[in-house]
């Protein structure tokens, strides 16, 4: 859900309510500014953060699963984002 910062003030206790179970982004000048979230999912985005390993040290079993990964098929409406970072980063026009 997307809500301008009056809007925000002006429903500050239902919107709070909402990000509990969905983020809640604040634009201002229509720009996103803030996102309110609940704090479990704060937390779960902290431990993921923070589970970052070096290759060397993946086992075999976390091998063999990189290996038969799969992203979901929702995550197809992303594809399009590498191959336009890849064209701006090489100096090319995006695709």
């Amino acid at each position: 859900m997307r809500v301008t910062s009056a809007e925000f003030m002006r429903s500050c206790g239902s919107l709070s309510n909402h990000a509990l179970t969905e983020p809640v982004t604040i634009t201002e000048d229509g720009r996103d500014r803030l996102v309110v979230l609940s704090a479990a999912e704060y937390a779960r985005l902290k431990r993921r953060d923070r589970q970052a390993v070096l290759a060397e040290e993946l086992g075999a079993a976390d091998i063999a699963a990189i290996a038969v990964a799969a992203p979901p098929p929702e995550a197809a409406q992303f594809d399009g984002e590498f191959a336009m970072d890849v064209g701006m980063e090489a100096g090319g026009p995006a695709p």
